[in-house]
């Protein structure tokens, strides 16, 4: 490691936090392959909360980020990081005002009828002011901390270090690319500065969502917007969390729940664009009885194949079926040298087991995907951020969802809403253009078959037609090969048998059966034998073959 005066203070902190919790996470029985153990370590994890909040609002940020990274995290940790509050204290309302005019590019006073110094909230990247536009409109203006850009870049500076360390000197930061996360990270973190790009999200999402009504997104103030600070509506309402139960008495909380976690689904499997941080903290009751999503400085992607990916896993997860997602996990991830499948697949199959044995009802889909994420890094395999950000992402939502209707069952509105996500990224594929694409393709198909018929033909007339095997499948090609060829040759020997019984059926002599020539019945007695017992042989090993098969 590099230290210099300038960054001697973060390295140290780092150091003393690496001693304190890098060695009880690293040896960690979970990361380990075995349970989770909580005997193993003797470190109390709730302390981490407190000391990544004396580190600054970068590392509360990273504890937050971390507390959905089971695959980095062992679960006693992810529970005492997932209380993290990003609640700290606010800076001084004179630098807030001065941060608005040197952005917006005019005094607060015109700019606002009204801005009320005191915030409404404080976090760690940030604050939040109520006011009022000249047209009066209520708003809230969302100013980033001053200097806050800077010290993220010198405290990743020496995390970038750190993790450079771990992973050449210990085999959990060579396993699980200590270097490559850090990096992701810094890029979340690095989205959620730019408060353009949040702007973009809230209007975004409220185009994507406009089919649910009781659903809604705050609008941003496009003149009102830079990458420091963000003006957008003002809704008024409640966490979901302080609800009284005169208001849960009159609310519909199923249909809520419900039509929330739908627009989640098609949120992640159709528009390929979610809000990524649904805490009940983000989540609003507003005072005509909708849902109010805030803070979308985090979202995710996915892409298209990623999309139908997820879904199946998805599903799978939903039925309780652990070999469907085994197959999807290892299809859409990277394997490491070390990866081992069978390890993997038993692991996923005792996961669903136990849920099962539970009650498949009760599951969280959640968890159960953070937990597919957690079996993967710990068989060799990196499963794609997407995965884990959407665990991460279903998890909360579970908890949103039984805050609002303590009965809400995830499971079913998965597999209940399946069917819809289906044909929506059916019709989604089946655009004008692709429909183009796809009869031009199939015309320059049809155009070249002749062609290349032609060519094949002749490479077997010349004896030029080569047939590449992989070595997996060698084996098995040549158990077929020999299959094939001991039919042929007993169906030869056979008609052999038949050809010479025909022969010497013209050859008088003194041995006869059923006044016939003798040995010419014998070969025909041994040749129907044969053809029978040949028959037999083939229909019961096609038998068993398709039985197989349908194992």
């Amino acid at each position: 490691m590099k230290f210099s005066g300038h960054h001697l203070k973060r390295y140290k902190d780092l150091g003393l936090l690496y001693f304190r919790y890098g060695r009880p996470v690293m040896s960690s029985p979970l990361i380990n392959g075995d349970s989770d153990d909580e005997d193993h370590d003797q470190t109390d994890p709730n302390q981490l909360p407190k000391d990544l909040e004396r580190l600054g609002p970068t590392f509360v940020k990273l504890g937050q980020l971390l507390s959905s990274r089971p695959d980095l995290m062992p679960p006693r940790y992810i529970r005492a990081l997932s209380r993290l509050q990003d609640d700290v204290a606010p800076f001084p309302s004179a630098e807030a005002e001065r941060i608005v005019e040197e952005e917006l590019g005019a005094r607060v006073s015109k700019l606002f009828l009204d801005f009320d110094p005191v915030p409404a909230a404080a976090a760690s990247l940030g604050q939040v002011h109520r006011a009022r536009l000249r047209d009066g409109r209520e708003v809230v203006v969302k100013v980033q901390r001053p200097h806050i850009r800077k010290q993220i870049a010198e405290d990743f500076d020496a995390l970038r270090e750190l993790a450079k360390f771990i992973g050449r000197h210990t085999e959990f930061g060579a396993r699980y690319d200590l270097e490559a996360t850090i990096a992701e990270l810094e890029q979340t973190l690095a989205h959620e500065l730019d408060y353009c790009r949040e702007a973009a999200n809230l209007r975004t999402l409220r185009r994507n969502l406009a089919e649910f009504p009781h659903i809604i997104i705050p609008q941003p103030i496009d003149d009102y917007v830079t990458y420091r600070v963000l003006t957008m509506e003002y809704i008024e309402g409640s966490k979901i969390t302080s609800l009284n139960p005169v208001v849960r008495t009159d609310l519909d909380g199923l249909a809520l729940a419900d039509e929330l976690f739908r627009a989640y689904l098609k949120q992640v499997l159709v528009d390929g664009l979610f809000h990524a941080d649904p805490h009940p903290g983000n989540v609003f009751l507003t005072l005509d009885n909708r849902i109010a999503l805030l803070d979308v400085g985090m979202v995710g992607h996915t892409s298209v194949s990623i999309q139908e990916a997820l879904l199946k896993i998805l599903l799978a997860v939903a039925e309780g079926n652990g070999d469907e997602a085994s197959d999807i996990a290892i299809r859409i991830s990277e394997q490491k040298s070390s990866f081992d499948e069978m390890v993997f697949r038993h692991k996923i199959a005792q996961l669903v087991a136990d849920q099962r044995d539970s009650n498949l009802g009760q599951m969280d889909v959640g968890k159960m995907m953070l937990n597919v994420s957690t079996a993967a890094a710990d068989s060799g395999l990196r499963v794609p951020t997407e995965l884990t950000l959407l665990g991460k992402t279903l998890l909360q939502l579970d908890e949103v969802g039984r805050i609002l209707a303590p009965n809400f069952d995830p499971n079913d509105a998965v597999r209940k809403h399946a069917t819809e996500l289906l044909n929506r990224r059916m019709k989604d594929t089946m655009t004008e253009g692709r429909a183009y694409a796809a009869m031009l393709e199939g015309k320059e198909f049809l155009s070249a078959l002749p062609s290349r018929l032609n060519k094949i033909l002749d490479a077997v007339g010349k004896a030029e037609l080569n047939v590449n095997v992989k070595p997996a499948e060698t084996q098995f090609v040549m158990e077929g090969f020999q299959k094939v060829a001991n039919r042929i040759s007993t169906g030869l020997v056979i008609a052999a048998l038949i050809i010479g019984a025909a022969l010497l059926m013209q050859v008088q002599t003194r041995f006869t059966l059923f006044g016939y020539p003798g040995l010419a019945i014998v070969l025909f007695l041994a040749a129907a034998a044969g053809g029978l017992w040949f028959l037999v042989n083939v229909l019961w090993s096609d038998h068993n073959q398709r039985h197989e098969n349908r194992d």
